[in-house]
């Protein structure tokens, strides 16, 4: 028994010895609230940092320790202290900063003395960026958006403040994370992660991985690239004197060493460009902090502002790393108030790392720990460097306790019967034109799961062309769980009231997905009757067929019939390599025009018959065809992100390369096709940050045999007559759609812009305002001789944040120089934006 006692006073006196916490409030002399703080323990990197009320809350084991607390603008002070007790309360109040003038002779018309100083940063810039070759940290991270005010509506539809997480008033928090990385770090851009802990407030993922910015690159990443691909030029980068006015502030002492206070001053508007200050040490010239501010007038798209602070310590007497960061940032849009702020807090750094011998062999760059999202309390409240605010414990309490209801729920008999009688029916303004779903709910391994049905609203679903005249389309999705993967089932039912023909076809897809190896497999069984564009790349949507048809009187969409059926498999590898392959059997029926209606009359213009112009000298009579194509793509050094559970693709450097190969198989069940088709493509995007992106498709193929070639089967290339744009970076926006069809035994296409991303423009007035960035480019195609194409563009992107308008100009050595205008979407908004579903069918 005595034993049994001694055993636990022991083990509870280990507990308590290294459970002590050293909490308190860092304030200013006049007891104002210093948000972000810095502090430390003297001569190590173990520290945390304040919150937004000035507290903080450190762990250590008793002992005797010096506490260091700095804050920008502010004199750094040193506080001895013995931790004895399990609570032990440390207010610390900081004194602004007495900046003393160096006594620099300045004659007239002479030099600011902050050059001098930003001159020998510059000249170290590259020194400190280099000089750590590898290392390992823990960064402790923290994420929350909230709204100081939310609109009745978005965009006609109705918010819901509640289901946000909002008050009536619309204000509160809408997201907030944290999470606990490792790092590890290997010259020159080996980076691996380790998330140990994360979580958000009522479930998900939280944000768990560090924002790296990085003041000692030339090019300055903040936050994400997409905020401006750009980057930012760094006030010490190697041209920052082009860039940027500085002024000389004043100096402090700070342990022993002299630290510069400079201020800096972007040089012209709508550059890329930070304000705010520097602080440089005197004689080895590092950066020891900086509060920088970025906003619309210097690069910042979609938010208002952007404030960094960094605080830089010593790890070793010659290496300095960054302590604590924090990104605060402001946007205003479409009614929302929105504010936020990033958190990362750097300790346990080690810059002498013992990495095993094939440490950065593997590809994942980020994995999560086995149980990184079912960290209790307890665990938090004792890893947590920066102490919650009250706001936030009162987030994390109520959307959590909300979650796990909704979770408990998920597995009650009751629950599932609320469901079923709640659920709304379809209603008429949904099965017209917004479209309609439908859940199927039932029990399934212990929780509630469904079967769900969806369908297109009607009036989506119509189109117009000259063949079929107005068509009417019913279309959707049964989606179904099954144990091991999903099932998706897809008919469509179409009729042409003009020339009364009916056709139903249907995908039936299954899909099964080795989540924790990152790899899937698809089959895909399709059949019917169905209506399809000789040009299977959709050069034309239904929707813009339909304006200019009914509008222009101009039928560019020419189509055939097809009695078809097809079985498709594809497979995707961890790797990133997708292989696959279709056999697909088609009973091709031509078309006519059976309407010539317009919605205004043109006597001047007729209807181009349904038979491509271009290929007259084509007949296309009823035919089959079987056809078999195998197809393979591969993206190099991917990395991935793997969970305990699945692993996903995150990014490669390198390009994507595809290759295909099509078999007209001929004599089997009547088939009349007999060609063997070929073609492999290179394309990518690279960021060349101050200088823009670039983007680029190169491909080769050909015929090896075409004995017997189809209008479907031919190599088209994808041409536009319209003036809306398509497929950029695929197309050729002059060309006409079927001149350039071809079997020939070789071609070659290329296609290439260039986003100058603000580059020229944000020098010229009114444009940089508008933030119209300049994209130009060239697409070119060679088959022979006669059959080659070059069109070259220059344009504007980022038109009210969506739109892209270029001026075209296209050469064909047999033809005349076009010239047109092309409108398309492009800029930051514009990629979300689609036109129909592409296709005919």
């Amino acid at each position: 028994m005595k034993s049994i006692v001694f055993t636990l006073t022991a083990v509870l006196l280990a507990l308590t010895s290294y459970a002590n916490t050293l909490h308190g409030l860092v304030t200013d002399q006049d007891h104002h609230p210093l948000p972000f703080a810095t502090v430390f323990v003297k001569g190590t990197t173990h520290g945390t940092t304040t919150n937004a009320g000035g507290a903080y809350s450190l762990e250590l084991a008793p002992g005797h320790y010096t506490i260091v607390v700095q804050y920008i603008g502010y004199q750094r002070t040193e506080t001895a202290v013995d931790v004895s007790a399990a609570d032990q309360e440390l207010n610390i109040a900081l004194h602004a900063q007495q900046l003393k003038i160096r006594e620099v002779v300045v004659k007239a018309g002479g030099e600011d003395p902050a050059y001098a100083i930003i001159r020998q940063a510059i000249k170290k810039r590259n020194f400190y960026n280099t000089q750590l070759k590898a290392y390992t940290a823990e960064a402790y991270i923290k994420g929350m958006f909230k709204t100081r005010a939310t609109p009745s509506k978005f965009f006609g539809q109705k918010i819901d403040k509640a289901d946000m997480g909002v008050d009536s008033a619309g204000k509160g928090i809408l997201f907030l994370s944290e999470s606990i990385t490792k790092i590890a770090f290997q010259d020159p851009d080996k980076l691996k992660l380790e998330t140990v802990a994360t979580r958000s407030s009522g479930g998900g993922l939280g944000i768990s991985f560090p924002t790296f910015i990085n003041f000692y690159d030339n090019n300055v990443t903040a936050v994400i690239t997409q905020i401006s691909p750009r980057g930012y030029i760094s006030p010490i980068s190697e041209n920052a004197l082009s860039y940027y006015r500085y002024h000389y502030l004043g100096s402090f002492v700070e342990d022993g060493k002299t630290v510069n206070k400079i201020q800096v001053i972007p040089r012209r508007k709508q550059e890329p460009l930070f304000s705010g200050n520097i602080f440089i040490t005197d004689d080895d010239w590092r950066i020891h902090s900086l509060d920088v501010l970025l906003t619309k007038d210097y690069g910042l798209d979609m938010m208002d502002s952007l404030k960094i602070r960094q605080t830089h310590v010593p790890v070793t007497p010659e290496i300095w790393r960054t302590k604590d960061q924090v990104v605060y940032f402001a946007l205003k849009k479409f009614g929302f108030d929105v504010v936020g702020q990033f958190v990362n807090v750097y300790s346990n750094y080690d810059v002498k790392p013992n990495f095993p011998k094939d440490y950065f062999k593997s590809r994942t760059l980020m994995r999560f720990d086995t149980g990184y999202n079912k960290k209790r309390i307890g665990f938090w409240d004792s890893v947590r460097p920066v102490p919650l605010e009250r706001e936030e414990v009162k987030d994390f309490h109520e959307k959590d306790s909300t979650a796990q209801a909704r979770r408990d729920s998920s597995r009650s008999r009751y629950a599932l019967d609320t469901l079923r009688k709640h659920q709304k029916p379809p209603s008429v303004g949904g099965i017209l034109w917004s479209g309609a779903t439908h859940h199927f709910y039932y029990m399934k391994d212990s929780s509630i799961t469904s079967t769900t049905v969806t369908m297109r609203g009607l009036l989506q679903n119509l189109e117009y062309n000259t063949v079929e005249g107005t068509v009417a389309k019913i279309s959707g999705t049964i989606t179904a769980p099954l144990h091991d993967g999903t099932l998706f089932f897809k008919p469509v039912l179409r009729y042409g009231f003009s020339n009364t023909h009916f056709n139903a076809y249907t995908d039936i897809a299954y899909q099964s997905r080795d989540r924790l190896a990152g790899s899937s497999s698809t089959w895909v069984l399709s059949g019917g009757k169905r209506v399809s564009q000789f040009n299977h790349d959709v050069p034309i949507v239904p929707l813009v067929n339909e304006f200019y048809t009914l509008f222009l009187k101009e039928n560019y969409m020419k189509l055939y019939e097809n009695a078809y059926g097809s079985l498709a498999y594809t497979r995707r590898f961890p790797s990133t390599l997708t292989v696959g392959g279709k056999l697909t059997y088609e009973d091709r029926f031509p078309l006519e025009n059976t309407t010539d209606f317009v919605l205004f009359k043109n006597d001047n213009k007729q209807f181009l018959p349904n038979h491509p112009y271009e290929l007259a000298n084509m007949p296309f009579e009823r035919e089959q065809a079987l056809l078999l194509t195998v197809f393979a793509s591969y993206q190099p050094g991917q990395t991935f992100i793997e969970f305990p559970e699945s692993k996903v693709a995150f990014g490669s450097k390198w390009p994507i390369f595809s290759a295909r190969y099509t078999k007209g198989i001929h004599g089997i069940a009547g088939s009349d096709a007999d060609f063997d088709k070929w073609n492999f493509s290179i394309q990518d995007h690279t960021n060349l940050k101050l200088f823009g992106e670039l983007h680029y498709r190169v491909g080769v193929g050909g015929f090896l045999n075409d004995k017997s070639v189809s209008i479907p089967d031919l190599q088209h290339f994808i041409g536009n007559q319209t003036i809306l744009s398509t497929a950029y970076v695929r197309s050729f926006q002059l060309a006409p759609y079927y001149r350039y069809s071809t079997s020939a035994r070789f071609f070659a296409t290329a296609n290439v812009e260039h986003h100058f991303n603000g580059l020229l423009t944000n020098k010229i007035p009114l444009f940089n305002k508008l933030k119209w960035n300049l994209v130009a480019g060239a697409n070119a195609f060679y088959v022979n001789g006669d059959n080659n194409y070059l069109e070259a563009f220059a344009g504007l992107e980022n038109i009210f944040k969506i739109m892209r308008v270029d001026v075209v100009a296209g050469y064909q050595s047999q033809d005349k120089t076009r010239v047109g205008i092309r409108i398309g979407f492009g800029g930051i908004l514009g990629g979300l934006v689609t036109l129909g579903n592409g296709g005919a069918n």
